[in-house]
């Protein structure tokens, strides 16, 4: 009594709606503990409740055919055949996808042509994921649109066979149907328009001419003269440095200039000295401070500095200086 079609049903395509599915499915379903636990008793009211808990789409799986949820629950409403309002409330339904692909598959199975073509061609709108089960018992990921277009282009769907529909163009010749029109086609058309809008608001609109602007001419920045004036300072400082140079030349002249002693003269100066080695040593020193005289005594004239020499030399042998 429980697997029997309520006494008021019509026929669908001239059988008993519960027929649209295979008697082998069929039989699996009504032996499967969900059927006789969850499905038991349920009328359209309570249909709702039931789809709102589903979690996946699918037919039969595993190796003993199992049916799944959403399977049983189709052959429910085929049972029961609930109100044609309830099942567009299904359908339009946005706040549960898989309440939504109940009442789809199951107006793919007793609507009409156009009545498929008419509630289920705005789904393709739908483009939240859904999880189909296949029949190794695996889950796939999938889309509300990627289902609808499914029911309405191929013939068996969740191991179920479904009925035949008239091709959509041949319901567009006969002024049926309408033709489709897809939202990207009609954004497309929308963006057309506004284009050619503004194409024309820019020819009606006249052009706003363009105001010259004076370029502001600074002036030219002064060019720096090739010969630039010297500061005093860098004369002197040169003067300084060429006096510099000019004392060392001389300096070096007066060396390459002093008079070599012979050896002889030294063997006599050294008879004569003796045992003076104390004097020598001082000699020395002398020279040194003669020679630091030298420099210092730059601005001194030739004459003076050979008169100067010749009476430093007199005086460490013992003679008489020599007048100037």
């Amino acid at each position: 009594m429980a697997n029997r079609t309520v006494k008021d049903a019509t026929s669908v395509k001239g059988t008993n709606p519960q027929y649209l599915i295979e008697k082998i499915i069929r039989s699996r379903i009504y032996e499967c503990r969900y059927w006789k636990e969850e499905c038991f008793g349920l009328t359209a009211e309570l249909m709702v409740d039931k789809a709102m808990e589903l979690r996946y789409v699918g037919g039969v799986f595993g190796g003993n055919i199992k049916p799944t949820p959403f399977l049983c629950l189709v052959l429910k409403m085929l049972q029961i055949q609930p109100d044609r309002d309830i099942v567009i409330e299904f359908i339009k339904n946005e706040d549960f996808k898989y309440v939504r692909c109940v009442g789809a598959m199951y107006l793919r199975l007793i609507g009409t042509s156009l009545d498929c073509y008419k509630y289920l061609e705005p789904l393709y709108n739908d483009n939240r994921k859904i999880r189909m089960q296949n029949r190794d018992g695996l889950f796939l990921l999938s889309h509300v649109d990627e289902f609808i277009d499914k029911l309405l282009r191929e013939e068996r769907i969740c191991d179920t066979i479904l009925p035949r529909i008239q091709k959509r163009h041949v319901l567009e010749e006969s002024n049926e149907l309408d033709v489709r029109v897809s939202p990207l086609e009609e954004e497309d058309v929308d963006e057309a328009e506004s284009s050619s809008d503004e194409g024309e608001r820019r020819s009606v609109s006249p052009v706003p001419q363009r105001k010259e602007r004076r370029r502001s001419r600074s002036p030219p920045p002064k060019r720096k003269s090739p010969h630039r004036r010297r500061s005093p300072h860098r004369r002197r400082s040169r003067s300084k440095e060429r006096q510099v140079k000019h004392r060392r030349n001389r300096s070096r002249e007066r060396r390459h200039k002093s008079p070599r002693r012979s050896r002889g003269d030294r063997h006599s100066r050294g008879s004569r000295a003796g045992g003076e080695d104390s004097s020598s040593r001082h000699s020395k020193r002398s020279s040194g401070s003669s020679r630091q005289s030298r420099r210092e005594d730059s601005h001194v004239s030739k004459e003076q500095l050979e008169i100067r020499e010749a009476n430093e030399l007199r005086a460490k042998i013992g003679l008489p200086p020599l007048k100037p």
